[in-house]
């Protein structure tokens, strides 16, 4: 007998599929409504870069004496750092304003677009930074870091 091999996938790009929202309020982030989802800034057309908006557990050891084979158990969630890279206006009229450090809020990532049915990721944040380049050459842009405050709620179906 062989194994059932995994559905095939339909592969696509991030650039022009994924999304990027600004949420400021969720009353239950773990299922967000549409109007809140609504109610929030598309990021997406003038992000230049992301990093991070990825979680791990750590890994404990459990050594015991009837082995010389060190097993291993989940150990804690965490979040790693995160940021989005924008583009700066020439007029300050840009995400400055929208995210001002200390603002808190939701980054919530639509990674195959906006279609209800897909999934989601709610990252509950606050806004930590907002270093600008100093570049002389390339388009004039800020990063604003941001703390994972909770646990983010991952592959949550777009309503």
């Amino acid at each position: 007998m062989v194994a059932t091999p995994i559905a095939a996938t339909s592969r696509y790009i991030p650039p022009g599929t994924t999304h990027y929202y600004w949420v400021p309020t969720i009353s239950n982030y773990l299922s967000p409504t549409r109007s809140e989802l609504n109610a929030g800034t598309d990021l997406t057309g003038e992000i230049a870069a992301v990093s991070g908006f990825a979680t791990s557990s750590d890994q404990q050891d459990t050594p015991d004496l009837g082995t010389r084979f060190v097993s291993k158990i989940p150990g804690r969630i965490t979040a790693d750092d995160s940021s989005i890279t924008m583009y700066l206006s020439s007029t300050s009229s840009d995400v400055r304003t929208l995210l001002p450090r200390d603002t808190s809020g939701y980054v919530v990532i639509l990674p195959e677009g906006d279609i209800s049915g897909q999934k989601m990721d709610i990252f509950p944040v606050k806004v930590t930074g907002q270093p600008k380049a100093r570049d002389v050459e390339n388009p004039a842009q800020i990063t604003i870091q941001f703390s994972i405050t909770k646990i983010p709620a991952e592959n949550v179906t777009i309503p």
